[in-house]
């Protein structure tokens, strides 16, 4: 593919340094994106590194557009050739190129293990892919250099080979002895091979789901043989797909929410959209999720005077020295610091956030404060509870929506407390019956709305438990419509129902290249297959 020279040759070690995790294989002197005898067990572990670094750019610019974080012109719906240009670049000449060499020698060898490891983790990313720019290279990209200008295919058309591909993985793991060695050469699961299924089924049900507005009847078929055979999925927190960060700062391996916004000058504000929605409904995971650097700040567009100062959607206005003032990213997913401090304006209506034991106090942060031991999650046990809610509410696939419900919010706040607890961090837990308490609440409101409500409810608490992952949270939204999301103060453009494209490949792809600035401008509108 016709993608810079420079991206061709980004090194093994700048890719490890994302992730503490990989510190085994910190030395490695050889690059294994053109090895000479490829060594499965080195090679596996970098294309789960690079997965994570190369959809660090979509994840964070789809978090903003889901009202996340913010910066000025995401906000405001506004989006060019360049902002995604690295992920699609990284993507193609790195992790997904690696991969194909992983299938491609672990088929050579007969080693099973590898090669439904390296299928699973493709069909994820070309997913991941499809859902955020519709129409890509597919099979041409797996071709490597030897084609230079690869065709784009339809997402239908690779959503349909995902589903082969994740069954071929499936199968593979059956193949043989599944001995990955050492099982730090799989970053993510250790050479589970049962974690792996899990995976594998619950990537499946997860672009079922996606698709049932345009395919209802496979998409109902699909979760209903996935239930009915008691195909494995993932069901405790414990067997998440998802990138666990270092704690170190040379080499850089912390959470990138980490690395960029704690220090002297940051690249976000937090959204206010989302701190209010949290504080307006008394959400308990407000204290994990964002950490004020002062306790009073009433400019403009803070109306709250507590210090949770974030900024607006499509807010236009310039940005102070505020650098200082800002509230940032907390605990989770980031490993920052949990916010202890009293909280000015509670009231007797507050229920889980509570000035009780807050006996901390706001400070500027520093690349000293937290750990950077957050978390990247791709598919978890809160999400697969979620879908399940989804597709019960709306295919009547097995299930009762209710409980699922409930599990789903039990998840997200159990997973937050893992990531208080552990890898260097230090934040409290949430008690149990607070948990219980908390979960309680929010069925209650599930069981006044109607069948509608009752969606929105679902969703909400999804796009909640999606901090983190804002590339979910945008195909969730394009999808159901839920949450409903505040219009931007001052929009540039419509709400885009695809990112961007990559400058470089539009205009050096002789597929596309003729078609560039049309193709480019579609993007904006157009939705992906399965949006309905």
């Amino acid at each position: 593919m016709k993608f810079t020279n420079l991206i061709r040759t980004i090194s093994l070690l700048g890719l490890l340094e994302i992730a503490g995790a990989c510190k085994d294989f910190v030395e490695i002197n050889s690059d294994p994106n053109n090895p000479t005898t490829p060594v499965l067990e080195l090679l596996l572990p970098a294309t789960q590194i690079s997965m994570a670094g190369s959809l660090r750019d979509v994840n964070q610019g789809t978090s903003i557009v889901m009202q996340h974080l913010y910066t000025a012109t995401a906000s405001r719906n506004f989006q060019d050739g360049t902002d995604y240009q690295q992920s699609w670049n990284a993507l193609y000449t790195q992790v997904l190129n690696d991969i194909e060499i992983v299938i491609r020698e672990g088929t050579r060898l007969q080693r099973w293990d590898y090669v439904s490891i390296a299928k699973l983790q493709k069909a994820y990313l070309y997913s991941i892919m499809v859902d955020l720019w519709g129409d890509i290279p597919y099979t041409d990209a797996s071709k490597g250099l030897t084609v230079s200008d690869p065709t784009f295919e339809s997402g239908a058309a690779i959503y349909d080979k995902l589903f082969t591909l994740i069954d071929e993985g499936l199968a593979d793991a059956n193949k043989g002895n599944f001995a990955i060695q050492p099982t730090t050469a799989d970053i993510i699961y250790k050479g589970d091979k049962a974690a792996w299924i899990r995976m594998g089924n619950s990537l499946k049900l997860k672009l079922f789901n996606q698709i049932r507005l345009v395919q209802t009847d496979k998409a109902k078929a699909g979760i209903a043989a996935l239930l009915s055979s008691n195909a494995p999925l993932i069901t405790t927190n414990a067997q998440d797909f998802a990138f666990r960060f270092g704690t170190t700062e040379t080499p850089a391996n912390r959470h990138p929410w980490h690395r960029t916004e704690y220090q002297a000058g940051k690249t976000y504000y937090m959204s206010q959209n989302f701190i209010e929605r949290l504080f307006g409904t008394d959400d308990i995971r407000m204290r994990y999720f964002f950490f004020r650097q002062t306790s009073n700040y009433t400019v403009g567009f803070t109306p709250t005077g507590n210090g949770y100062f974030g900024r607006y959607t499509g807010d236009a206005t310039a940005s102070p020295n505020d650098n200082a003032l800002k509230a940032t990213c907390g605990v989770y997913p980031a490993g920052g610091l949990y916010d202890n401090a009293p909280i000015n304006n509670l009231t007797a209506a507050n229920v889980f956030i509570l000035n009780t034991g807050a006996t901390g106090s706001p400070k500027v942060v520093t690349n000293s404060d937290g750990s950077g031991a957050g978390v990247f999650p791709f598919i978890t046990n809160a999400m697969v509870k979620f879908i399940l809610a989804e597709s019960a509410l709306t295919m009547g696939t097995a299930g009762d929506p209710k409980q699922l419900f409930q599990d789903g919010i039990t998840a997200s706040l159990n997973s937050i407390n893992t990531i208080s607890t552990t890898s260097g961090n230090s934040a409290p837990t949430m008690p149990a019956a607070s948990v219980t308490s908390f979960v309680a609440s929010r069925a209650a409101q599930y069981d006044a709305a109607d069948a509608t409500g009752k969606l929105n409810a679902v969703m909400t608490q999804k796009y909640i438990a999606l901090y983190g992952n804002g590339m979910e949270s945008y195909n969730d939204y394009r999808r159901t419509g839920f949450p409903v999301l505040p219009a931007p103060i001052a929009p540039l453009n419509t709400f885009p129902l695809r990112l961007a494209y990559s400058v470089t490949e539009l205009a050096t792809n002789a597929s596309v290249s003729e078609k560039a600035d049309q193709i480019q401008t579609a993007q904006q509108t157009t939705p992906v297959f399965w949006d309905k």
